[in-house]
């Protein structure tokens, strides 16, 4: 099948609509493609008329090198957002804006209407969770302490851990299961068993923000479903989710809504389905995108 016929057949999949009202509900499972209902994310708009994180007008340049010029983009409460885009497309350089650790050349990033920068350091703390790609580890920590970590953001420096924090981290390190590995230093740990536990630092903290830059990279599929599900949970529970994917499956199956990073901007935002079935993402990333509906949701097929 041609290219363009494959976008017609992916289109006409897009318009029956996604549901995932039920994701939140027993196992985490998400619904997908189903016939009847649409993808919450609609509620949201491309107009971005939500409350939450917003960036406006982002341009970003590196050495006199455009990275990002003129990118809208939003984490709503309640929803999972997915950044796509091909490698070099400025994602992680996006989300470290949101998250206030990169200057934008211009434009600016807000929390609920209030620009990010006039939050308090200890607000600010307790409003964001970033997860670095890699989740690099500087310090040979145990385990629980590096966990520990992520209670800073509640308590003034000289303060010890009150039963809350303890219950925060108990909570966090059983959802990621690295219970296990509670004294184990982080320096020794693989990559995957790093990356667990710097998310349940996350967790920890209990952000109303969530920003995870490539979170399954390093994770087997186990795991990366596991993760995407905490992920999920926290988005039901009211919190914005925001992460970088490049397995177009799990960008389908666990996102309500795709941001598509190309050529300095957002070549497309949406419902999964609608996304993935555009021309944009097969000439972002210069393959042919098919879609289909299978009992599991939405899935992905891509060739050259």
């Amino acid at each position: 099948m041609s290219r363009r016929g494959k976008n017609i057949a992916a289109a006409n999949l897009a318009g029956a609509g996604t549901n995932r009202a039920n994701s939140a509900g027993a196992g985490m499972s998400p619904v997908g493609l189903d016939g009847t209902g649409m993808n919450r994310a609609n509620s949201v708009g491309a107009g971005m008329n939500r409350a939450g994180l917003r960036a406006e007008g982002i341009a970003l340049d590196f050495g006199g090198a455009p990275v990002l010029a003129g990118v809208d983009a939003q984490a709503a409460p309640g929803e999972v957002a997915g950044l796509i885009g091909p490698n070099g497309a400025g994602k992680t350089s996006l989300l470290r804006v949101l998250a206030h650790l990169l200057p934008p050349a211009a434009g600016k990033v807000s929390w609920n209407g209030r620009p990010l920068a006039e939050l308090p350091g200890p607000e600010r703390g307790r409003l964001l969770g970033y997860l670095a790609q890699g989740a690099p580890a500087h310090w040979p920590l145990a385990v629980e302490k590096v966990v520990e970590l992520g209670r800073i953001p509640h308590r003034a420096w000289w303060q010890s851990l009150g039963d809350a924090d303890r219950a925060a981290v108990a909570r966090a390190m059983a959802e990621a299961q690295i219970g296990h590995l509670a004294g184990r230093l982080v320096t020794t740990l693989s990559g995957g068993e790093r990356a667990r536990t710097m998310l349940a630092r996350i967790f920890a903290t209990q952000p109303k923000v969530i920003l995870a830059d490539e979170p399954v990279a390093s994770l087997d599929p186990y795991h990366q479903m596991r993760v995407m599900e905490l992920l999920r949970r926290r988005a039901a529970e009211g919190a914005a989710v925001m992460v970088v994917l490049h397995d177009l499956n799990l960008a389908a199956r666990y996102c309500d809504r795709l941001l598509l990073l190309a050529n300095g901007g957002i070549a497309a935002s949406g419902p999964p389905a609608e996304v993935l079935a555009g021309e944009a993402v097969a000439q972002a990333f210069g393959v042919t995108v098919e879609l289909r509906r299978e009992a599991g949701g939405l899935w992905v097929r891509l060739g050259l």
